[in-house]
Formats: structure tokens, sequence, C-alpha cells
């Protein structure tokens, strides 16, 4: 983090002319599987599995965009989607950049709502998976942008085997990254690229809201709204993590206002929300440093993050449709 996916249908996913087809489990949210407001989703989502994807990123070392290492670490985000069913769509570009031209990727499946829910725009989950270039020292970034890749890929493991209330998308944004400094121009290519050539081609409508996961891993996690952020979406959120007993997490604070890959939706009338704990360490010591290691992250906010999300899926879904 610095501060600083109409052509839809259930089942398939249209980047300019790459198509995607995703076949996946047959497990539905049934009203037996929800207790406190929890969904069948939520309820099989695991913060220790998501910590262990993350471990399996931060291992690949400096995920710089561009890079040997961001393409190992995209191969793997590929591969272990592809092992709970999905086939995954790689968004390519040319990103220029104040070091010159930069070839990212963003990586997106679907996954199809339960039989018998309405068709509609889908909610979109992201994240950025990309780290931070720094000549000084290694920079890993468990947390920044490990964690959002990890709960990313366990979010997918569970829609593989309860399918969703709504249609969701699953992206994995690169180059969200400044290169040099943070501003207009450097940083959050992948989400402006997506975000422009949607709108160019008229396909912003494919989605009704998107929830932006960024620096989610902090074993002390804890963050307020994002006033940045669409207000019904954060009001939904925020009272579904009340309601299954994680307003711990989700707390009622003075609100921040991040720049952030919710923004260049935001800009085109996508709802969006950014859930971000941006006090990550003692005086914020751990962010963007040699010491966002996997040490710092722990398994309970990632499972207070993952079951508020999934449970707050079909309040969205009712909101979306109600627009």
């Amino acid at each position: 983090m610095s501060q600083r996916p109409r052509i839809f249908s259930t089942g398939s996913i249209v980047f300019g002319t790459m198509v995607a087809v995703v076949v996946i489990g047959v497990l539905t949210t049934s009203a037996n599987s929800v207790q406190s407001g929890r969904t069948a989703a939520a309820n099989a989502f695991s913060g220790e599995r998501a910590l262990a994807y993350t471990a399996e990123v931060v291992a690949f070392g400096p995920r710089v965009s561009g890079s040997d290492a961001i393409e190992q670490t995209r191969l793997y985000i590929e591969r272990t989607l592809q092992g709970f069913g999905y086939t995954v769509t790689r968004e390519e570009f040319t990103a220029r950049t104040p070091l010159g031209p930069v070839q990212m990727a963003n990586l997106a499946v679907v996954v199809p709502a339960a039989d018998g829910v309405p068709d509609g725009p889908a909610i979109m989950l992201a994240g950025h998976y990309d780290t931070k270039y720094f000549e000084r020292f290694e920079f890993v970034g468990a947390n920044d942008a490990g964690s959002s890749t990890g709960i990313l890929l366990e979010i997918g493991r569970v829609l593989s085997e309860n399918k969703p209330p709504w249609p969701v998308w699953l992206v994995f944004l690169d180059g969200e990254e400044a290169f040099v400094e943070w501003n207009d121009t450097d940083g959050r290519y992948g989400s402006k690229y997506m975000a422009e050539r949607m709108q160019a081609a008229g396909e912003l409508d494919q989605i009704g809201a998107m929830i932006l996961f960024d620096m989610i891993g902090d074993a002390d996690l804890s963050f307020p709204k994002d006033g940045n952020s669409t207000g019904w979406l954060n009001d939904i959120v925020w009272e579904t993590a009340a309601n299954i007993g994680h307003d711990d997490v989700f707390n009622d604070g003075f609100p921040h206002f991040m720049e952030d890959d919710h923004l260049p939706f935001i800009r085109r009338g996508v709802a969006a929300i950014d859930l971000i704990d941006f006090n990550y360490g003692p005086g914020h010591r751990n962010w963007h440093s040699p010491f966002d290691t996997i040490d710092k992250l722990g398994p309970v906010g990632f499972q207070a993050v993952g079951e508020t999300a999934l449970s707050a899926l079909p309040a969205i879904g009712e909101r979306i449709l109600k627009r």
C-alpha cells in the first residue's frame, strides 16, 4: 500500500478479447447454515489458511512489478486458483512509470452465484499483489501486499465449495505501489488500467460494488472507516462486523481518507470500500520498512475480515438490486 474485473454472465468474464470460464463446487448457502448473520462461506473461512497462503507469497521475496519474483507470484496465484477449479484471466498491459515502461498483469476469476439467485452486477473482491521497490533494503511486504493476496486466495477456496449469494469477482491487481513517489501518475497502475479500460468499453455496469483489501493481516488489526469509500457500503460492512462479533476490528474511530486502488472505480461511479489498517506497528514503523515481515501478522485479523466480508455479501447484493 502506498498512501499516498456489459459483457457479464454468471460463468464468464471478458477482458477485451480474453474469456475465462469458471467451473466450481456445488455447495450453496442455506438458511440453516447461517448463525448470527454468518453465511456458510464465512463459517468455512480459515484465518490460519489465509496466513499460510500469505507466507507462501512472502517466500518469493520482494515482488516488484515487472520482476521475475512477481511473475513467480503470479504463477503461484494462478496455480492455486486453478486447483480450486477456476480458470484465471490475465489482463496484461504496459505501464508507463518514472523508471520506464513496465509489463504488468491483473488476474481475475468469476464465481457465479448459487442457483436461483437473480443475475446482476458482480461484487468485486480485490487487492494488490505487488510490493514497493526499495534500493536500501529488502522489502518482502508481508502485510503490504502479502495479506491481501492471502485473504483473496482463501476466499477463493471457500467460494469454490460454497457458492455465494451473489456473483463475485476475485481480482488481483498489479502495480499499486509507486516506483518513485506516490502521486496521480505514479501508483495504482493496475486499478487505473482496469477502470479506464472498462469505462471505455462500456463495461463498468458489470460491477455493482467493490471491496478492496489492503494491509489486513496485522496481528493487532483494527481500522476505522475510510472517508473516501462509499457510505452505504461502509455501513453494511461495519454493521455486519458488529452483528457477528468483530466490532473490535471494525472500529468507529475517526475516519481516515485513503488513496488506494478503490478510487479509480469510485471516480467512475462504482460503489467501493477500502479495508485497511494503516496504523501498522508502533509509530507506524512497519509500513514500507524491512520490519514488514510474516512474524508481524496473525490469523485473528484475517478471520475477522474474511468472515465479515463473506457475511456482508447478501446485504450488498440486496442493495445493488435496489439501485
